[in-house]
């Protein structure tokens, strides 16, 4: 067994609850409907209502319409507007989710470890995306619980509120939980509610990021295969 190998069945042995983020562990939410187009599109809708002004260079040029969604609510906080741009967003991930790419191994990682593990997506992304999704994957009976972006998007990771509800719905220890995502968001958000995390970093700049704020390269992944791996390990008769 490498190290890396057994620091991550040391992670994973005593998980009784797991944490998904959404868009990167499970799924490529855009893949399908591109997340670059939305962010234009959603810059192009807060152009004609005259408040572009507000967007930094940095949020008018993102491929993640969050930042631009998150940008704006920041200088004009609690308005309609950023409820109805909330509710666009929502649309436009609705219509990503049955095209979204499963990542690889996801699917049959959350159907091994669902047999001993109890699950909640806790997402940016909306809950209703969420569901969309894993039920078009089949998974419905793996994710009782599922928790997403509200309209108070303070309450956004890396706000431990989503894992927090998903925490309290579960009746959850957060010493046996563990958070698996692949943003510093869902990180810092595991850090807040003492749940001990797992980083998904598909290529070199998520691990970078994931590295700034913290995660050690133990607590990485760059694919879902070695948890897998450790799981049937754990559970041959099960994999």
């Amino acid at each position: 067994m490498t190290v890396e190998t057994e620091s991550l069945r040391e992670l994973i042995t005593p998980v009784r609850f797991v944490l998904w983020d959404l868009d990167g562990p499970i799924c490529r939410l855009f893949s399908g409907h591109p997340a670059h187009q939305v962010a234009r599109d959603l810059v192009e809708l807060i152009d004609q209502r005259g408040l572009g002004g507000l967007l930094t260079e940095r949020e008018r040029s993102t491929a993640d319409p969050q930042v631009v969604l998150l940008g704006l609510s920041r200088r004009h906080p609690s308005s309609d507007l950023i409820i109805d741009l909330e509710k666009w967003l929502t649309q436009q991930e609705l219509t990503a989710a049955p095209k979204a790419f499963p990542t690889t191994w996801a699917d049959p990682l959350i159907r091994t470890w669902s047999r001993r593990a109890r699950f909640a997506i806790t997402t940016n992304n909306s809950a209703l995306a969420a569901a969309r999704y894993i039920e078009s994957r089949g998974l419905t009976d793996c994710f009782p619980y599922m928790y997403g972006r509200t309209r108070d998007l303070d309450l956004m990771k890396p706000h431990p509120h989503t894992l927090r509800q998903a925490l309290n719905a579960m009746g959850a220890d957060p010493s046996r939980t563990l958070m698996l995502g692949d943003a510093p968001t869902d990180f810092e958000a595991a850090r807040e509610a003492g749940v001990p995390f797992l980083g998904y970093a598909r290529n070199d700049g998520k691990l970078k990021a994931l590295r700034e704020v913290g995660v050690p390269l133990s607590s990485t992944v760059d694919s879902l295969k070695p948890v897998l791996d450790v799981l049937r390990a754990q559970l041959p008769d099960q994999a």
